[in-house]
């Protein structure tokens, strides 16, 4: 299909991509914002929708409404954070900004910086940081406070300036970093700083500022000195204690200059301890992505065991896991076949697999057993002549043997006990 170009309008804005941005979106999923309209009644009068996105965004009378704020837990564990969700036709307008971006920023990027990027993925950064633990002794944890609540509007659109000189993109970014946010309350909280999570343009601004507040100035200040990054989450690593704290005392003037600044309580210095790095400090182990780095037992290839410094779930991410493991209930759905619960829990627990089961995977095998072990409890509900512990363990033995790929998680744990 031919592009199909705007005119007579104040901005040069291809239909073709509010079309494919629209595409994006749907693809991404994601909830109602305060008009209550789901990507389904955005659908149901398609062309219309699209058609105003477009117009105003060509004629440069587009204004956002406020940003829905949702809290969710974080996604690798360790509390709530704030989602901003916008409305379905934000989002499409937003990826239409999104889409200019991504392809003039991302030849710039540091090859270390994973966050929000095609082709590279947390656990990427997960092991890139592993074998440098292995490589270097010391590691800064570093935590941004409140990243997305305290960024500095006039340095993201700094920035954004430094890769376009499209005079829309600048307009409607700096209309989305004011947009108010709606509380669940009803009232609306009015923005002079911070980009909430949650948007589609959200990410590719985040990468951009910090690209320039921490990667760039890395590579110029400490070029020698390595660093994952994954959104606002980074991990540098260091030849020494010393000089860790030199790294970290010059990082935490940094960002005091771009108005960020670290949390105190969270980052801190690290010592990759193992079995050939014994010496004794405060702090010996530190969480990335959902994963936490400490010394563990680890088996050599020919089956010695060691201590070895390398990552496993977390203690939050395993907490935030057990608790949704815990309101499925599974135990209560006597109506239900195997072959249903298999259905409702399968597509969850293999992305639970495949993630956190990358690295350490045997970490995740309690969590996987107390799934069986409601499952056990299911079948002593729904068959009374199973209501023995014994008689439900030797049935769901024979379910394992019988279809060993029934549920995911069977492949790795085929147990209850």
């Amino acid at each position: 299909m031919s592009e199909l170009k705007s005119q007579g309008k104040s901005f040069v804005i291809s239909k073709w991509d509010v079309w494919k941005a629209f595409n994006r979106v749907k693809e991404n999923g994601g909830g109602p914002g305060v008009d209550g309209q789901t990507i389904e009644d955005f659908e149901a009068d398609l062309q219309d929708n699209l058609y105003k996105v477009w117009n105003r965004m060509s004629s440069g009378s587009y204004f956002p409404p406020p940003v829905k704020a949702v809290e969710i837990p974080k996604q690798h564990g360790g509390g709530m954070r704030t989602l901003g969700v916008p409305t379905v036709a934000d989002r499409v307008a937003q990826t239409v900004v999104a889409m200019h971006l991504e392809p003039r920023v991302e030849p710039v990027f540091h090859p270390d910086s994973y966050g929000y990027r095609r082709g590279k993925g947390a656990l990427d950064a997960v092991e890139v940081c592993r074998q440098r633990c292995w490589k270097k002794d010391w590691v800064i944890d570093l935590d941004v406070a409140s990243f997305f609540d305290s960024v500095r509007h006039d340095l993201i659109v700094k920035a954004v300036k430094a890769h376009t000189d499209a005079p829309w993109v600048l307009l409607y970014i700096k209309r989305w970093l004011v947009a108010p946010l709606a509380q669940p309350n009803g009232s609306l909280l009015q923005r002079d700083q911070g980009t909430p999570q949650g948007s589609a343009v959200s990410p590719v601004l985040a990468n951009l500022f910090l690209h320039y507040a921490f990667d760039a100035w890395m590579v110029r200040e400490f070029p020698h000195v390595p660093f994952e990054r994954f959104a606002d989450d980074a991990v540098v690593h260091c030849v020494s204690e010393r000089q860790a704290r030199h790294v970290l005392a010059a990082i935490a003037e940094r960002m005091g200059q771009v108005g960020l600044r670290l949390h105190p309580a969270k980052t801190r210095i690290v010592y990759c301890k193992d079995a050939n790095r014994p010496l004794d400090y405060e702090h010996t182990a530190f969480t990335f992505l959902g994963f936490t780095f400490r010394p563990r037992g680890a088996r050599r290839k020919d089956g010695r065991i060691f201590l070895g410094f390398s990552p496993a779930i977390s203690k939050d991410a395993l907490t935030r896991i057990s608790r949704v493991v815990r309101r499925w209930r599974l135990h209560r759905r006597p109506n239900f076949t195997l072959a249903d619960l298999a259905d409702m829990i399968n597509p969850i627990v293999r992305g639970w697999m495949n993630y956190y089961g990358a690295f350490y995977r045997s970490a995740l095998y309690p969590l996987l057993a107390r799934i069986n072990a409601y499952l056990v409890r299911w079948l002593r509900r729904k068959h009374k002549r199973l209501h023995g512990m014994r008689k439900a363990h030797r049935a769901f033995t024979r379910a394992t043997q019988r279809e060993p790929r029934l549920f995911a998680h069977w492949r790795w744990v085929p147990s209850a006990w």
